[in-house]
């Protein structure tokens, strides 16, 4: 049976992963969480004292990651359905979640040299298709030939609530101000960095998915999935 690539963009906390895992189930694809990468190198670089007043020791963190001390890989949570992130062996699904981790991400993911690892890594597990990939620039950088692209995007107001929301039902400490703060400085960064930025490919499918429930994005989705398998 044919398989294709799914690359699914958009701005942070607007429910990507969310589809993207409930997709790539649903059709028994291979899910892949790009942020989540991200994600782990800032929690690494966040341990190992890589901040500073000045900010990222960017030598010290290349020299880490050339060295290959930073190994991220995704293990398939049976009880979940989906797969969780571990750093270097360590689960750390839930430390890459928090406040502090997404307050420093943009800046970590805006590095060439981090962009470049991870760039790398992710072309190899999508090489044989059949996976749904959620990111930044999945669809213009990673796989640019990839048979279905979506762009998604909401207000910033609602992605700041759903992410509080999100924190809270984890039982997190979570203040709405500081995220809506944050979700528009990570929209700012994402979009100007000079490697990679945030933008929708051409070919891509817009969706704003602001007044839209999951279910309803789950059957737009799944719609989008079977047009694009069908002209594969």
């Amino acid at each position: 049976m044919k398989k294709i690539t799914i690359a699914i963009d958009g701005h942070s906390s607007c429910g990507k992963s969310t589809m993207a895992k409930d997709l790539a189930r649903e059709v028994g694809y291979v899910y892949v969480d790009t942020g989540a990468m991200y994600r782990s190198v800032t929690l690494y670089a966040l341990r190992n004292g890589l901040f500073t007043d000045k900010g990222i020791d960017e030598e010290a963190l290349r020299e880490h990651i050339d060295r290959g001390d930073v190994n991220i890989s995704f293990r398939f949570n049976a009880e979940t359905g989906r797969p969780d992130t571990y750093l270097n062996g360590e689960l750390v699904e839930h430390d890459i979640r928090t406040m502090e981790v997404s307050s420093r991400v943009s800046p970590i993911a805006a590095l060439p040299f981090v962009r470049t690892a991870m760039v790398a890594q992710q072309q190899q597990m999508g090489k044989d298709k059949g996976v749904v990939m959620d990111g930044r620039d999945i669809g213009t950088v990673v796989f640019p030939d990839a048979e279905l692209k979506i762009f998604v995007t909401a207000s910033a107001e609602v992605r700041a609530r759903r992410r509080y929301d999100e924190l809270k039902g984890k039982g997190m400490e979570a203040d709405y101000a500081d995220i809506l703060r944050n979700v528009e400085e990570r929209d700012y960064i994402d979009s100007h960095r000079e490697v990679s930025p945030l933008r929708q490919a051409s070919d891509a499918i817009l969706l704003d998915n602001s007044q839209m429930t999951i279910a309803e994005q789950k059957e737009w989705l799944m719609n989008q999935f079977r047009q694009a398998l069908a002209k594969a």
